[in-house]
């Protein structure tokens, strides 16, 4: 079996790479099981071990795949609460502050965004105590303006595995 996918020359990605429906294919069955072997994923595109394994590898160098994870229910292990922060930072300096924001623990994401606030930050916390430590330490950071936190009632959908389209 050839590395060459039969739909013709791979695409180039948003990024400058080349990603065509072979590559897609592939990440789609990590995305549901992400423990699922080469040779499993071979068998159920109709490709190769080898063929996967080098694609694969090929998608690590690329940072197209960036690491293989479980989906957790942080729910069921005592993280009560999903917080929603919007940050102000003081011009200049919200690289660096989104940065430093990145390293604290309970932090998911980090977002420059458009509007009247410059950064959003998803996190987890145990509960309302964790909370105000998190939302003290962060007004407590130079260049941080102002916050304005988000307490996530209910989570409707929560999954960042989209799928993947050459």
């Amino acid at each position: 079996m050839s590395d060459r996918p039969a739909t013709g020359e791979p695409k180039e990605s948003g990024s400058g790479h080349s990603f065509d429906e072979l590559d897609g294919k592939i990440l789609a069955v990590l995305l549901s099981d992400a423990r699922t072997s080469a040779r499993e994923i071979g068998f159920k595109i109709g490709v190769s071990t080898s063929t996967v394994t080098l694609r694969i590898e090929r998608l690590r160098v690329r940072q197209i795949l960036k690491g293989f994870t479980a989906v957790v229910d942080f729910q069921k292990l005592g993280y009560e609460l999903t917080v929603v922060t919007e940050i102000l930072v003081s011009k200049g300096k919200l690289l660096e502050m989104e940065r430093e924001i990145a390293k604290l623990p309970g932090v998911c994401a980090v977002y420059d965004v458009t509007g009247e606030i410059d950064a959003m930050v998803i996190s987890k916390c145990r509960n309302r105590e964790e909370l105000s430590r998190f939302t003290k330490g962060l007004l407590g950071m130079p260049f941080i303006e102002r916050t304005n936190s988000h307490v996530v009632l209910t989570t409707v959908k929560e999954d960042f595995r989209l799928p993947v389209h050459p």
